[in-house]
């Protein structure tokens, strides 16, 4: 694995943030764009398989430092909502966030300081807008495990490793599998599922390669749908861990 980037893991850790302005959005993903282009080269990020390679090394390298709040933090956050309230607030919020990321793809592309317009053909700028709209996605997990009194245990690694294979999965943390908080570092098979997942994630965004304001519309509503969705896939699994938990 590379060196780690803390940059990289600074960059997107913003960009996963709900009370980010649109400029400073676009210039933190431009900024994403340009320094991966720079350290590893434009060609490789053309080919989807290798942009999903790097989509994949980067989230697991920014998993560990997502800042999942706890439930207290959350409730103190959100004037004191609790239960299925305040999930479905946490859901709408990271909905909003990925679809401001979507549309600041766009925004990114009219801004000719951030890089050629040919740098910013697919699948690179989409590779870079998707590990941030992933990292958002990650953090919804997590703290919707604290809002259903089911938090994920373990050190930062541990709990990086549960709450990807939970993206990758489309699914709750299951406190049974075998191997669970054994893995320091995600396995082949775990990262095999997570650069799949990816790579429909990827493929879905190349529908947003339209005229420019239309593709950040597009982006924007598409991001926004896949969050919600995901949002209640969870939300529902973790009820039913909750009801089957007694």
């Amino acid at each position: 694995m590379a060196d780690p980037d803390p940059e990289l893991t600074e960059t997107v850790q913003e960009l996963a943030e709900e009370d980010v302005q649109p400029a400073r959005r676009r210039k933190l993903l431009g900024r994403l764009v340009r320094d991966q282009t720079a350290k590893r080269g434009v060609r490789d990020l053309f080919k989807p398989k290798q942009a999903a390679t790097w989509m994949t090394e980067a989230i697991a390298e920014v998993a560990p430092h997502l800042p999942i709040r706890d439930l207290e933090t959350l409730r103190a956050h959100y004037d004191g909502l609790d239960g299925e309230q305040l999930a479905e607030r946490l859901v709408r919020n990271a909905s909003r966030v990925t679809a401001a990321i979507g549309a600041a793809g766009g925004g990114v592309a009219a801004v000719e300081w951030v890089a050629t317009p040919t740098l910013l053909s697919a699948p690179v700028l989409l590779a870079a807008e998707t590990v941030a709209v992933v990292a958002v996605e990650i953090k919804l997990i997590g703290e919707l495990h604290e809002v259903y009194r089911r938090p994920v245990p373990g050190t930062g690694t541990q709990r990086a490793v549960e709450l990807v294979q939970a993206w990758a999965h489309q699914r709750g943390v299951n406190p049974l599998a075998p191997g669970r908080g054994i893995a320091a570092a995600l396995g082949v098979a775990a990262r095999k599922d997570l650069r799949d997942q990816l790579l429909k994630r990827l493929g879905r965004n190349l529908t947003t390669l339209g005229p420019l304001l239309t593709g950040a519309a597009v982006a924007g509503f598409l991001n926004r749908r896949a969050t919600q969705s995901l949002g209640n896939k969870i939300r529902k699994d973790l009820g039913k861990q909750k009801e089957l938990a007694g």
